[in-house]
């Protein structure tokens, strides 16, 4: 509560929620006035100890009641629990305001420039006060030695206030004058044009494009608040395989109200919950607004996500109201702002904070004689400057402060702002704040005057860019509470140590040697990771991880070996103890095992795939997974991987649309390589055999682990068995550039009339064998090139024609072409993926050569493989016959 609340206002609240039918008022009155007297008499404590039994023996009696989840509408952190402000609230007010005024002029002198750059200046005013008390007061920066160290804070911004942020950077120094005149102008930059300079700031929070600046990328909605929330696993994960302390580290998130509409955003709560994860705090911007209009127009958006977030067992802080508020509170007695809250819906809550202070005297306060009389000694100007909770640095500060020192579950904070606030009539709660980019004359000189800036009016009104001179009071607190907390931040690092790589041989000679054995690529994976968890130095940093498909994937044997991670460790003796594959669950277990949710593999592979830089430990991650789930599902949280620049592999497995074959059209993957090809820092591979898929890990775990390349490899397997040749001789370079002659088949060479090239990849090279050797029967020579990488072909293509455009000299030719060179006739390729895939290497191929491509284009079907094959041409019969048709 805002105040004590008294017992003739616990009593005013009772008596305003009534029985719908009281058989027995007398009786009623009795028991709430018992109620009241020993919550008087005893406390709060022995208070909820009697309604905890009450509740519990109506359990018992099976009488089908629960407590209501929601709160009155008022602030859960009452006025004596406030902890003193250990700030000066003058000067940090003055430097929320300057960070607003120098947001919004970066934002609104790039759309009177050029009107089409876009960005958002009504988010951050929201937000502004709530990222401020971070910065002075919570946020941690990396410090990694000396007085104060700490491996610090990880912090999640509301993307659309990334005005506020580089705001702050001004005026911390870390970016100049001409970096904000070059907000959205990336390429325009003079650090991009020239070489040095001003440095074009990215629209929202992209470590790729700002990568000493951004951390986590959030401007794609809900993929932030999950990837906070397994990062603070990923903490503990860390923790309790004693690969580094974090202890005492906080994960922060800043979210919108509307951002929670997103599945993302909700699907793992109940995981932090469960996990226990007091290292994680959500602040939730509850200003009412999404882009078009109000979130919850006929509702109470801090109502619902309250109930939704006290169900799944998080600690709940409810930032409602400001400290004007409460004196009016103290004065209710009998209740009557309490009640006229919980009737009014954020629809009109939003029209209160687009009006002034005579209309809310009005409409508000004059809506009963009660609320009437409450604002009868306050001036119209004292009414509009009534503070929301998300707008007072003190009521923040209590909350922050409360959800750092809370203990055995996650905190959200449910923080109550006005959309554009101090934008005025402008933009303050307008339905079209959002949107909301240019400022008039007028407009600006309201806004100057509102935050007591010191401008003067010319300065104003050309949006002049403010700093305080550094040896002013502002400056100097800014600087000194920085420093306490380790530093400016948002601050990206990249700096570890190096982690060797084992000899290929070590782990992996059964494939590269397989000497024709039959296995799947899938067992052969298994294999080699079973080994490469042994390796001394590479092992402890690997991290497998699966989405409850570990046994499908054969990885069973893993359980023992390295075990399943659980912060409780195993409670249970599981039904399988007696096998030597059992389930074992451990403290320090090593797989992640993320049970049917493919959104929090992905984002717990993130995680690790991101230690290098967030920790300075580098993490491998290998999460193997059905290939569809993967980019079609959550291809979103895989582009916002590669933007945080991610190392580690993806295997999809089960690959192709005629690979698993009888599940059908949903499990059927035909595109997961087309998608993957648009993703520049994804590598992306298609191997038929075991030894080139040990080839391509090898160079992997060297690039990301050794050489630390920001890459990651997207790797398709199969569960198909078939033979596995020895990797050729000398093929290591072909296998990694994207393709290598396998063979050829047919008379001897020189003597056959008809020449044909065939190309194949993944489960579908073993049908292009096939057909060339049914080719070479009829007198057909056939040349085979095993493709393992259409998308790195085509990239080595286009490198190859951009340089040619721009008219460099002696750019050579494209690898394919050189490969292909000696070759005559007609080309052929097939892939178990949609023909789009091969077509991708159409212009690099020699020219004058005819170019056919096969693929498995619309729905799968549920069958054997073989006809799978046939129904969608790609298998022995139909190339062969698609390579007669090539040659006339």
């Amino acid at each position: 509560m805002n105040a004590p609340i008294s017992a003739d206002q616990m009593r005013a609240l009772l008596l305003d929620t009534p029985l719908s039918h009281d058989p027995d008022p007398a009786e009623t009155a009795e028991w709430r006035d018992a109620f009241l007297a020993l919550a008087q008499a005893h406390g709060p404590q022995r208070a909820r100890q009697m309604l905890a039994e009450l509740a519990r023996l109506a359990r018992q009696q099976r009488i089908g009641w629960q407590p209501e989840l929601a709160t009155p509408y008022v602030n859960t952190i009452a006025v004596e629990d406030q902890p003193p402000f250990p700030g000066d609230l003058a000067v940090e007010e003055k430097l929320a305001s300057l960070m607003r005024w120098n947001a919004l002029a970066m934002v609104a002198r790039a759309n009177q420039a050029y009107g089409e750059l876009g960005g958002h200046i009504a988010s951050y005013a929201s937000a502004a006060d709530l990222f401020e008390t971070g910065f002075n007061h919570f946020f941690h920066a990396r410090k990694d030695s000396g007085e104060g160290a700490h491996r610090g804070d990880l912090v999640f911004f509301q993307p659309h206030s990334a005005p506020g942020v580089y705001a702050r950077a001004y005026l911390e120094g870390r970016l100049g004058e001409e970096d904000l005149k070059h907000y959205r102008q990336e390429l325009t930059a003079p650090a991009f044009t020239e070489g040095s300079g001003a440095r074009g700031l990215s629209s929202y929070p992209h470590p790729y494009l700002m990568p000493d600046f951004w951390q986590f990328p959030t401007g794609s909605m809900g993929i932030g608040p999950i990837s906070s929330i397994y990062h603070a696993r990923f903490m503990r994960y860390l923790t309790h395989r004693n690969l580094l302390d974090c202890e005492g580290r906080k994960v922060w998130g800043v979210f919108g109200d509307g951002e929670m509409d997103e599945p993302e955003s909700m699907s793992a709560l109940t995981l932090a919950a469960r996990e226990k994860l007091d290292n994680l705090v959500w602040v939730v911007n509850c200003n009412l607004q999404r882009l078009d209009g109000p979130v919850r127009g006929n509702g109470r958006i801090i109502d619902e996500l309250e109930k939704l977030f006290a169900g799944a067992g998080w600690n709940v802080i409810k930032l409602v109201w400001g400290s004007d508020w409460d004196g009016l509170f103290a004065q209710d007695a009998s209740g009557a702002l309490a009640r006229v809250f919980a009737e009014t819906v954020d629809g009109q809550m939003q029209t209160f904070a687009a009006k002034d202070g005579r209309f809310n005297r009005d409409n508000f306060f004059g809506q009963n004689p009660e609320l009437a009389r409450l604002a009868e000694g306050m001036t119209d100007e004292q009414i509009d400057r009534l503070k929301r909770g998300g707008h007072d640095l003190v009521k923040i500060h209590a909350a922050y402060a409360a959800a750092a020192a809370h203990k055995g579950r996650p905190t959200v904070i449910l923080a109550h702002t006005k959309k554009g606030y101090g934008m005025g009539s402008a933009a303050q709660g307008k339905m079209t704040t959002h949107s909301h980019k240019k400022m008039g004359d007028v407009d600006l000189l309201e806004f100057r005057d509102r935050f007591s800036l010191p401008l003067t009016d010319a300065q104003a009104i050309a949006m002049d860019f403010y700093r305080p001179p550094e040896d002013s009071a502002e400056m100097q607190y800014l600087r000194s509470h920085r420093a306490a907390l380790g530093g400016a931040m948002p601050r990206r690092e990249t700096a570890c140590e190096a982690v060797p790589k084992p000899d290929i041989a070590s782990y992996a000679q059964f494939a590269t040697a397989a000497a024709g054995k039959e296995m799947s690529t899938t067992m052969a994976f298994v294999r080699m990771l079973g080994n490469l968890l042994k390796d001394k130095a590479l092992g402890p940093r690997i991290v497998p991880i699966v989405a409850d498909e570990a046994r499908t994937f054969g990885m069973a044997n893993l359980f023992k070996q390295v075990g399943i991670y659980s912060s409780v460790g195993q409670r249970y003796a599981p039904e399988d103890i007696g096998s030597v594959l059992s389930y074992r669950e451990a403290t320090d277990g090593q797989i992640l095992e993320e049970g049917i949710s493919e959104a929090g593999a992905i984002a717990s592979w993130t995680a690790a795939a991101t230690s290098y830089s967030v920790h300075g430990l580098a993490m491998l991650p290998f999460y193997i997974y059905y290939s569809m789930f993967g980019f079609q599902r959550v291809g979103d949280a895989i582009w916002a991987a590669a933007d945080q620049r991610a190392r580690g592999f993806l295997l999809g497995a089960t690959s192709g649309r005629t690979t698993l074959g009888g599940e059908g059209l949903q499990h059927q993957d035909g595109s997961s390589h087309l998608v993957a090809a648009t993703i520049p820092n994804c590598k992306a591979y298609d191997p038929a055999f075991a030894g080139e898929m040990a080839v391509i890990v090898d160079a992997g775990i060297r690039e990301m682990m050794v050489e630390q390349k920001d890459v990651f490899y997207y790797v398709t397997l199969m569960n198909e068995n078939y033979a596995q040749p020895d990797v050729p001789q000398g093929a290591e370079a072909g296998i990694l550039r994207g393709c290598y002659r396998f063979g050829v088949y047919g008379p001897i060479s020189g003597k056959a009339k008809k020449k044909v090239t065939l190309m194949g990849s993944g489960a579908i090279l073993t049908e292009v064998v096939k057909a060339a050797q049914l080719l070479a029967d009829e007198g057909i020579e056939a040349e085979v090139f095993s493709v393992t990488s259409w998308s790195e072909l085509a990239r080595d293509g286009l490198a190859f024609e951009k340089r040619a455009i721009a008219g460099e000299k002696e750019v050579g030719v494209p690898f394919i072409a050189q490969q292909l060179g000696a070759g005559k006739g007609p080309i052929v390729a097939a892939t178990d993926y949609v023909r789009a895939v091969p077509e991708s290497v159409r212009a690099f191929l020699p020219g004058g050569r005819r170019y056919l491509t096969l693929g498995t284009d619309g729905f799968g079907r549920s069958d054997t493989r073989a006809a799978l094959r046939e129904f969608f041409g790609v298998d022995a019969a139909s190339i062969a016959n698609a390579a007669r048709h090539a040659l006339g």
